[in-house]
């Protein structure tokens, strides 16, 4: 037939979320900055959107990009159920999904190198007066305490993830559904131990202590890995709901698993920075 389709890869049609996305990144870039530092003049007719301590550039930028976000991936979904995700484009997918993921892994390599930075040659290359790491009058948290039950959360949540994953592929529905209810459980507690602990603990430095190298490594390092938490326990729901909807099959569910994939990511970032930020540099 004439104009048959004779190849594997899957051709997109025109979409107009890349551009959606640019612009709610720009503005949402622009709300930030503004918001921070003050863009334009307070007699501005647009201060009140980008003028200093103005929210609503952000919540613009902020509204649009999630708007991009349900658009695009729900055409993502609906090419899946179409047909039109082949072995070949599976792969890639997943392809795409790993060379994430290693980027990723690079953003807490430079969190972790400048922690370690100033933890080994402390002495070097801070004022001679610090001679300890963490600084003199610095309370680190105790680790065996809150760090350690969120150790435990996420390590639970990972073989929860695991059963959740198995379970599909051998086509135990109701075992997928409790396996991910159970691991977006774990992972909210997770956060609100996280926030607990950033609100309640008492150690001599807090998140707006600019001028504290400890107090700025711990809090990028932690505070970062605590998104990432929020946005696979969001992943994860999403993948609950679709679970609920039958998107999912024992042959085809790579959304699950690219949320699994990530989801050991993130308790394996964790461990990294509960054996090395929580414990050893205390």
């Amino acid at each position: 037939m004439a104009g048959a389709v004779k190849h594997d890869y899957h051709l997109v049609n025109p979409s107009p979320w890349p551009f959606v996305g640019s612009v709610g990144a720009f503005l949402l870039a622009l709300g930030a900055v503004g918001n921070m530092a003050g863009l334009v003049d307070a007699d501005s007719s647009i201060a009140f959107m980008y003028g200093e301590g103005s929210w609503g550039g952000l919540l613009l930028g902020f509204g649009i990009i999630i708007w991009t976000m349900f658009g695009w991936w729900g055409d993502i979904i609906k090419e899946s159920h179409s047909g039109d995700h082949t072995p070949v484009v599976d792969l890639h997918l997943r392809y795409g999904m790993i060379m994430f993921i290693a980027s990723e892994v690079m953003f807490f390599v430079a969190w972790f190198w400048a922690f370690f930075e100033y933890a080994i040659f402390h002495e070097v290359r801070l004022d001679p007066g610090l001679a300890t790491w963490p600084p003199a009058g610095v309370e680190t948290f105790n680790p065996w305490h809150l760090p350690l039950m969120n150790t435990l959360i996420l390590l639970l949540s990972g073989t929860t993830v695991t059963w959740a994953h198995h379970a599909l592929q051998h086509g135990d529905r109701k075992g997928a559904k409790l396996g991910l209810l159970l691991t977006v459980i774990l992972g909210m507690c997770f956060t609100a131990l996280q926030i607990y602990e950033y609100t309640h603990a008492h150690f001599g430095f807090s998140i707006a202590d600019g001028g504290n190298l400890y107090g700025s490594t711990f809090f990028m390092a932690t505070g970062f890995h605590g998104a990432h938490v929020v946005i696979g326990t969001i992943f994860l729901a999403v993948c609950l709901f679709r679970l609920l909807a039958g998107h999912f099959t024992p042959e085809k569910h790579f959304g699950l698993e690219a949320a699994a994939w990530y989801w050991h990511f993130v308790d394996v970032v964790w461990l990294f920075l509960f054996a090395f930020v929580y414990v050893v540099y205390q």
